[in-house]
This record gives structure tokens, sequence and C-alpha cells, in this order.
């Protein structure tokens, strides 16, 4: 019968002086204690691997570090796998890999693989929108943060904020836009749940307020105060485009000479431009015809009907609609967005 090794004490361990030559304590059942020359002491692990009947050693940590019990305690846990066939060195490197996977799918990377996905979904500006949100108030502080990390109490706390300040759309949209990411995570097997669907409870609903709009008829004067105001051509025609095409300011402000058909006076935006990405199509009306007229001799053969002073190859800021409007002393009468209800009700 082999020789049963008989166990290591902590003093036996502690007492030992190290030789010319390396050499080792048994503990029993494979582990054992390897004392070197240079006095550094180190735990090892013997077994025969499952399937190829080789001996191998695996380390299992310096000693005084990793202690007797704690050796033991991962001796037991190397036995238990084996028991079942499981190389214990491989079952290791399995674990590595799968923390170091877990580790670069942080919440900034998944982000950008969601966003792809999302873009297939909605308009472009509003998919930018909707990054832009995330790099504003949640990508600076948890971006870094691997996926498996995220607590439901670390998006609280980074959302608190916003709240204070009386953001609540902004937390709200946020909250809504994280947990798609989630869902998208657990979809493709990054975490195992969404730990974020409860996040929401932790705020306050925001009050629902319309958009701020004028009755039918305040139109006339809307329209004499655009004709006589000083604002740029590009912003005036924007303004009057958007309120006869009843269009998202979106969807308005990016209108590409390539989607206008003069012959059969239509304007057919993308579903790729469109929130809920279907193809709308828009009669011209003589006045958008006029419209179109005037931003040619603007525009030229640029891209975009409404371009961008600054930069021509882009399309004029969506937010230039609402600026002219509040210079204009509609600030809290009106603004852009308000527009598609004031041409619904004419």
């Amino acid at each position: 019968m082999p020789r049963v090794a008989k166990p290591l004490s902590e003093t036996e361990i502690k007492h030992a002086k190290p030789k010319d030559k390396p050499y080792s304590l048994a503990d029993g059942k494979g582990l054992y204690l390897k004392i070197k020359p240079s006095g550094y002491k180190v735990w090892l692990f013997n077994y025969y691997r499952p399937f190829t009947k080789k001996r191998v050693a695996d380390t299992l940590g310096e000693y005084p570090v990793i202690t007797l019990a704690r050796a033991r305690s991962k001796r037991n846990e190397y036995l238990k796998l084996l028991a079942d066939d499981i190389d214990p060195i491989e079952h290791k490197l399995e674990k590595n890999r799968v923390h170091a996977e877990k580790s670069k799918n942080t919440l900034g990377a998944v982000a950008t693989r969601w966003i792809e996905v999302k873009s297939s979904q909605v308009s472009e500006d509003h998919a930018k929108d909707i990054y832009r949100s995330l790099e504003l108030h949640v990508l600076p502080t948890l971006g870094k943060v691997p996926l498996h990390k995220i607590r439901a109490k670390q998006v609280i706390e980074v959302l608190e904020p916003l709240a204070a300040k009386g953001s609540l759309e902004t937390v709200k949209r946020l909250i809504q836009r994280l947990n798609e990411i989630m869902v998208y995570a657990v979809n493709t097997d990054l975490v195992p749940a969404n730990c974020l669907s409860g996040v929401s409870k932790a705020f306050a609903s925001p009050k629902k307020n319309p958009m701020p709009t004028l009755s039918p008829e305040q139109l006339p004067e809307l329209m004499r105060v655009i004709a006589n105001a000083s604002i740029k051509k590009t912003t005036r025609c924007l303004i009057e485009w958007q309120l006869h095409a009843m269009t998202r300011l979106g969807e308005a402000a990016g209108t590409r000479w390539e989607e206008i058909d003069l012959e059969k006076n239509l304007w057919t935006i993308p579903a790729m431009r469109m929130k809920k990405k279907r193809p709308h199509k828009v009669p011209l009306s003589p006045q958008m015809l006029v419209l179109l007229e005037v931003m040619k001799q603007i525009s030229a053969n640029r891209e975009y009907v409404f371009p961008a002073d600054r930069n021509p190859r882009t399309h004029v800021n969506p937010s230039t609609a609402n600026m002219a409007l509040k210079r204009m002393g509609y600030g809290h009468r009106l603004v852009a967005h308000g527009l598609r209800a004031l041409a619904s009700t004419t």
C-alpha cells in the first residue's frame, strides 16, 4: 500500500528551513509545499489528468499568502472536480477566460453594439440623440464598468442629480435606454438577468406637459411675425416647411433633395429617417413648392434642402427653429415640436 502522508501543521511549515536544493513537504491527497533554496514556499497540487492520465502539478499560491487551511480548501475543490472528470487546470483557464470576456463587455462597449441594432429600428437622428444622452449622463461614470458588475444602486446614484434638478423626463428616457441595453445583454448571453428592471421605481414620474403651441386663430399673426423677423432665410423656410408638412422637426431639418419628386409633387421620407421606421409620403402644397424654389438658390447642388451655415455638407441643427421662435417672442408660447399640434388643428 502507498504510504499515507502525515498532515502538515502550521508550526512545521513555519520552521521549515531552505536547503541547498528545493524539497517538498507533503500534506496528503496531492497537496504539498515546495521550499526553494531562496526560502520561497509555494503550494502545489499534484494529480493525474482525467483522460490522458498524465501527471501534472498546479500552483495554488505562495505561503503564507495562501495559508494551510486555504491550500487544503483549494485541494478539496480540485478533488471534487476530478471526481466529475473535470481537469482543474483547464477549469481554471476557462474561468479566467470567461472573466476576461466579461471584463471586456463594459457598459460602454455593449451600449455601442446595442445602438447599432437600435439604429435599424429608429431614424438616424433619433439614434444619435439616444446615444448622445448616454454619452452625456451615464457613460462618463459607468461606461468602463463591466456589465455583469452594474448594479441598480450605481445607476440610481448617477441619475439622482438629474432628478434633483427636475429633469425627470430625461431620467425616464435614460432608464428606458439602459433597460433596453440590459435586455440586449440578456438576449446575447452577456448577463443572466436584467438587474435594472426596477430602477424607475426609485424616481417620481415626470408630469406630462404638452408642447407649447398656438390656437388656429393665432396662426396668421405667427406667419406675419415669421415673415418680418430678422432671421436667416434658411431658418424661416425651415419653420414654414415644418408647418406645412406636419412632420417632426428632425425630419424637416434633414430633408434631402433626393427625397423630393417634383413631377409627382411628393416628398418621401425614407423609413430610416422616421421614428417608427416606416416611409412617409408628404404631398407638396403650392406653398412648399415656393419654399423649395427659394432654398434651391441657397443650397445649390448640396445634399440637404436646409444646409447648415458652418458646414453646408450637413443639415441645419433642428434646434435652430426653436431658438428663432424664442427670439421672436414665442419662447413660452410655442416650440417647433408644437408646430405639428398647431398644424393638425388647422
